[in-house]
Order: C-alpha cells, then sequence, then structure tokens
C-alpha cells in the first residue's frame, strides 16, 4: 500500500499513469461505452464509476494548460443524458485541479474517434447516461 494514493488505482492504472506523458489522453468510460471495441488497451475499473475514478486520478496528473484537457460526449439529438454526470464530473475537477477550463463536448463518433487515439480507456461501471470523459495529461508546475 502506497500513501497517499487512492486505494482505487489499481497498479496496473498506476503504471499506466506513470507511462502517460504531456498531451496523452485518458478516457474514463461509462458501461455503455465500447471500450474493447475502440481501443487496445482497456483498465477494467468494475464497481466504480467515473466520479471515484476522477477522485482518484485527480491529485496525481496535471491536466494541459495549453489544449482543453477536459472533453465529454455530447447529446445526440433527440436522446437524454442524465442531468447530474457533467455538475458531478465538474465538482471532482474543481476540487483537485481548481481553474481549469469549461469541459467541452463533442460529437459521439468524434469523442469515439478521440477515444481510439487515446493512450488508454478505463472502463468503469457508471450506468449513467453520458458517462464519459476524456482528460489530456499536462504537465506537473
Amino acid at each position: 500500500m502506497l500513501k497517499g494514493i487512492s486505494p482505487l488505482i489499481s497498479p496496473e492504472l498506476l503504471k499506466t499513469l506513470c507511462e502517460m506523458g504531456h498531451g496523452d489522453e485518458i478516457v474514463l468510460a461509462d458501461a455503455h461505452f465500447p471500450g474493447h471495441s475502440v481501443h487496445p488497451k482497456v483498465i477494467r475499473a468494475d464497481g466504480l464509476v467515473v466520479t471515484q475514478m476522477l477522485d482518484a486520478i485527480l491529485p496525481l496528473m496535471a491536466l494541459d494548460h495549453a489544449a482543453p484537457p477536459v472533453i465529454m460526449m455530447a447529446v445526440q439529438q433527440g436522446d437524454t443524458a442524465d442531468p447530474a454526470v457533467e455538475p458531478a464530473f465538474r465538482a471532482m475537477i474543481d476540487k483537485h485541479a481548481p481553474g481549469t477550463p469549461p469541459i467541452q463536448r463533442i460529437d459521439r463518433f468524434e469523442f469515439y474517434e478521440r477515444a481510439r487515439q487515446a493512450f488508454v480507456v478505463v472502463m468503469t461501471t457508471e450506468t449513467r447516461t453520458y458517462g464519459n470523459i476524456l482528460l489530456k495529461k499536462g504537465v506537473t508546475r
């Protein structure tokens, strides 16, 4: 056990976070997300939700300051998202990375493409709709 590191962070995830460099992206995905279809490197975080993962990861990882560091999937026309998701994510961001720009939203298929290019996809058991978020790693200052 390491001090100061959330027990929600598996050894595999901790290693992956250390391997990521400036500009690399990590997707924290809900249970509906096709993580295994879009990316060869998937880390399972079964029993956890995205908000818990944000609370565990953000104290360890600086967010990018030169490019939009936080991206979510836009709600498709005719669909609805759980209205509590974005505020819950934002609360974790503000807790650990105050001053981070607003969360950007991109089209579903653009989000999938970004996920394909990401460093890793972390699959949670989040069941709220549109509960996916992409984080761009920055440099520590």
